[in-house]
């Protein structure tokens, strides 16, 4: 067999994906066996075959971020240090689907950051910078960013930076809130780079269609992947006891419930039940957050009757 190579994939489309060498020349390689199991962010050996390559063997991952649902199993990327979740004051965003994703997220390890676009819209941003309090509350990194506004002045562009330099950030978000544009300002070549890509995979296919790897700096420590936008974030790979675990500021509570085996919903003695309520009191879990959480405890419930 001829000499293995280290490699790291930066594209994936069907059976086809990206390998790029430690001297950063790319190259297509294809998957041995009869499933493809890369995913970007992979660490891979590889070798030569003709003018493409074969993946070997893929190293074992520190994490995978996905999402399942009943039919599917939609994996983003591996390796990673943080998932941004850019969300904007308009459109409003989706808390529950802002929450799955940090629960998938929590579930693999993996730190969150999530940055609030449009900060010059106004009331919608202190409406929902407001939202935003019992995720800040509870720990989670919240920054506030404008990308482009009338006058063309941005803000938090440099703060966040800061937060991506040296790490292995994926980028999620749905349409609509700025992630093309915060990939494009942040990676100048991303759009050139983008279609050498879906050139070379034959895919014919953007960016927002599949996940994509850039190297923000020339030294290649600081990486942002660019996501699929998504409708729905399935969490059937999660267990509803998990759930709790899972959620920092209903963790923070656990230990003290009569039952052993408590669900948090109905039963007497309850110590995350007793914490739900409005503000700023410590350990406070505010009750929309509580909702999320009974509405999603009972989805994986009834996932696992049929």
């Amino acid at each position: 067999m001829a000499d293995l190579m280290p490699g790291l994939v930066v594209a994936a489309h069907g059976r086809h994906c990206l390998v790029e060498s430690l001297d950063g020349e790319r190259r297509i390689c294809h998957p041995r066996g009869k499933k493809s199991a890369v995913v970007v962010g992979d660490q891979v050996q590889w070798q030569i075959t003709g003018d493409e390559g074969s993946i070997e063997r893929v190293e074992e991952r520190r994490n995978l971020f996905y999402r399942q649902d009943e039919m599917r199993t939609k994996s983003f990327a591996a390796n990673l240090d943080q998932v941004l979740v850019l969300v904007a004051a308009d459109p409003e965003f989706s808390e529950r689907q802002l929450a799955r994703a940090l629960i998938a997220a929590q579930a693999e390890r993996i730190d969150v950051l999530i940055v609030l676009n449009k900060s010059d819209l106004q009331p919608a941003f202190d409406r929902a910078w407001a939202r935003l309090a019992p995720y800040r509350r509870m720990g989670c990194a919240v920054l506030p960013l404008r990308l482009k506004s009338a006058d063309g002045t941005e803000d938090g562009l440099d703060a966040l930076q800061e937060r991506l330099t040296g790490k292995r950030t994926l980028v999620l978000g749905p349409s609509g809130v700025g992630k093309s544009t915060l990939v494009n300002r942040l990676v100048p070549e991303a759009r050139a780079q983008t279609g050498e890509i879906s050139r070379a995979l034959n895919s014919g296919k953007h960016t927002t269609t599949s996940t994509t790897w850039y190297w923000v700096d020339e030294a290649r420590r600081t990486a942002l992947i660019d996501s699929p936008g998504f409708q729905e974030f399935g969490l059937n790979h999660i267990e509803p006891m998990q759930l709790a675990h899972l959620m920092p500021d209903l963790n923070a509570t656990l230990g003290e419930c009569r039952f052993y085996n408590c669900t948090h919903l109905h039963e007497p003695g309850c110590a995350v039940v007793a914490h739900v309520r409005e503000g700023e009191a410590p350990l406070s879990i505010s009750e929309n957050r509580y909702r999320i959480y009974g509405e999603l405890f009972e989805e994986l419930s009834n996932k696992r009757r049929y």
